[in-house]
């Protein structure tokens, strides 16, 4: 049966080979693999079991794929080999390529910068075998570098590919020193890069400030998501802050929780606060709701409910020079003549006498004569209904 190994190339490129010998080969042991066009040389990094299980989860070529399973939008690699150790002369030789990748980056950069290209050359690398090129570049948006890759097959007589990489898998390429003090997660053990919201920081309760929450690419740190799956199942245990709880002391709003301590700020209507204990909590809410006390309502929006609609009566608008006059009740209706409290003259001929406000009776039922203002708006809006009314005289400027 032959035996599964896990080999790594430059940048921490791995891939997945076969090794059909008898002798079975060990973890750091150099070899020589097929590639996409030739030979190529690189390290081995696990066998056995541990390679397996590596394989399994990237399901990208043939050794990892399984049946049935969904597919990781890429086509399936074909099963390739481990041609042979290597040898000291093709560590010589791999040795001499590495050393000349950074000339050969330096002069991509400067074809790019000729040629007007926006992008950013991250790497170069040789195959072993001198067969392929590949130069992988970053950049904004995409590059139309056909006229570049003409250019670096006539300079470097071999074939060339451009590979546009993100700013975290140039991260990952490079490697590089933390804030935390080791090699980053995605360059060393990291299997793959997955998405760092800033939800994710906001569940974890920390700084939304970039400088304190960014990695050396420029993105969110990987390390926000390992322990974000605690503190989502640590926060179900708790109350939601802002929420109304009946305890022994009346109605409590939740202030604040302390998932580590598992404490529960709590501030009461009269403005004092207490922290009580998770468990504690749940039992003075048990115990209130056993005695049979009414659940805390929030109070409205628009504040205290007016009783029998004095509240709202005394909430009126106040007329300003912008806001006319809201009509009282009884405003603009006509009154009867003889009717009690009201004189027979007042609601007759409204011609040159128009503009003079009815005279005011000293009953307290009499209802209140309108202001002469409020009497022209309401003879305009009448005029443009339906025309002025019979006998109506010109209104005053």
């Amino acid at each position: 049966m032959p035996q599964l190994v896990e080999v790594r190339f430059k940048g921490n490129r791995k891939a997945y080979f076969e090794w059909h010998d008898s002798e079975p080969l060990r973890a750091a042991e150099p070899v020589i693999v097929e590639s996409e066009r030739g030979l190529d040389f690189g390290t081995v990094t696990a066998t056995g079991a541990t390679a397996q299980t590596k394989c399994d989860r990237c399901r990208g070529c043939a050794l990892g794929a399984q049946e049935g399973a969904d597919s990781r939008r890429r086509e399936m690699e074909p099963t390739r080999k481990v041609v042979r150790r290597a040898s000291g002369g093709d560590r010589r030789a791999h040795e001499d390529l590495r050393r000349t990748e950074d000339d050969v980056r330096r002069k991509v950069r400067e074809r790019a910068q000729q040629h007007g290209l926006q992008m950013k050359v991250s790497d170069a690398e040789w195959q072993w075998d001198r067969n392929k090129l590949t130069v992988y570049f970053t950049a904004e948006k995409r590059v139309d570098f056909r006229q570049l890759v003409r250019d670096l097959a006539s300079t470097f007589r071999t074939r060339i590919e451009l590979r546009q990489i993100g700013v975290r898998d140039e991260a990952a390429r490079l490697s590089g020193i933390g804030r935390c003090g080791r090699e980053y997660c995605s360059a060393s053990w990291l299997p793959e890069l997955r998405p760092i919201g800033l939800q994710i920081a906001k569940d974890q309760r920390l700084s939304l400030n970039p400088a304190q929450i960014s990695g050396p690419c420029g993105r969110l740190l990987c390390c926000l998501r390992y322990e974000h799956e605690f503190y989502v199942q640590s926060r179900k245990r708790f109350p939601k802050e802002g929420k109304l709880l009946q305890t022994s002391r009346g109605a409590e709003k939740v202030y604040s929780i302390d998932i580590f301590r598992d404490r529960v700020t709590l501030r009461g209507e009269d403005g004092t606060s207490r922290t009580v204990e998770l468990a504690d909590l749940k039992r003075e809410v048990e115990a209130a709701t056993a005695g049979g006390l009414p659940a805390p309502q929030p109070a409205p929006a628009g504040g205290t409910a007016a009783k029998g609609g004095l509240a709202r009566a005394e909430r009126a608008p106040v007329p300003g020079p912008d806001r006319p006059p809201s009509p009282r009740p009884g405003e603009g209706q006509k009154p009867r003549a003889g009717a009690s409290g009201t004189p027979a003259g007042t609601g007759q001929a409204r011609g040159a006498g128009a503009d003079e406000a009815p005279p005011q009776t000293g009953e307290p039922g009499a209802a209140p004569a309108p202001r002469q203002g409020e009497q022209r708006r309401r003879r305009r809006r009448r005029r443009r209904r339906k025309g002025p009314p019979p006998g109506e005289g010109t209104t005053p400027s």
